[in-house]
């Protein structure tokens, strides 16, 4: 499954995070990716933990984001890849997991 991660230009995390070299920071992207794949797939994400994660390189105002996310047959697993054109700039997957370990809504 393919989606479209919106960040605003003017997002609040770019200006601390450099001043002249602003990036999202990495905590932010996952969060966006989170909820991202919560909404499209319908999960609870209390009931899944992260099993890893990534981040490759930069996202900068402006960058159009595509997240890639997929359920592995009988695994548990959900892998995701965000890519800003051909440039990967995160992957990891979730693991389905009991609340003790869970991903924190926000």
């Amino acid at each position: 499954m393919q989606s479209v991660i919106e960040v605003p230009r003017d997002h609040p995390s770019f200006a601390g995070h450099f001043p002249k070299f602003p990036v999202l920071p990495g905590a932010v992207l996952l969060d966006v990716a989170l909820q991202v794949i919560r909404r499209e797939r319908g999960i609870d994400l209390t009931q899944w933990r992260i099993a890893s994660v990534k981040f490759l390189d930069v996202v900068r105002p402006g960058d159009s984001l595509r997240l890639e996310h997929i359920v592995t047959s009988n695994s548990g697993l959900i892998r995701f890849t965000v890519r800003v054109g051909d440039r990967t700039v995160a992957n990891g997957s979730l693991s389905s997991g009991g609340p003790s370990s869970a991903v924190q809504p926000t």
